[in-house]
């Protein structure tokens, strides 16, 4: 097995109030992303593409009715590169049909700025997904 280029993010872990709402919304954006489930355990379940894996992990029902909120200390949002501008379109229709938040409605795609083609979506728990489509240029 190759070792993966030093600094590259190895698992990124998300506590999560409902694993089953999260993966509603996890698991079909992050298939279409090409990622496919790598664990799956009573509380949890991982998501890899390559040498990178996303964790979710039920928070214990004592530290679920904390909260969250992405402008408070701690991670504010989650960025992944989209294979094309096409590809943004299909995950923001699929977001708003499935009754999730687009954020930024007002500027979308272009709530990033000129030429930035993105969709800022949130989770069930409140994490804002950013899925940004590569410059028209590349």
């Amino acid at each position: 097995m190759t070792q993966a280029p030093t600094g590259l993010i190895h698992h990124l872990e998300l506590n999560v109030e409902s694993l089953q709402d999260s993966l509603h919304f996890w698991v079909p954006l992050l298939t279409r992303l090409g990622y496919a489930e790598y664990q799956r355990w009573e509380r949890g379940a991982s998501y890899r593409l390559q040498g990178t894996y996303l964790v979710f992990v039920e928070a214990a029902p004592a530290h679920a009715g904390a909260g969250y909120h992405r402008k408070r200390l701690g991670l504010n949002h989650l960025a992944f590169h989209a294979a094309s501008r096409a590809q943004v379109d299909e995950l923001t229709d699929w977001a708003r049909n499935a009754g999730y938040r687009v954020l930024y409605e007002d500027r979308h795609p272009y709530a990033g700025g000129p030429g930035y083609y993105a969709l800022y979506c949130e989770d069930p728990n409140g994490f804002k997904v950013e899925l940004v489509a590569p410059p028209e240029d590349a």
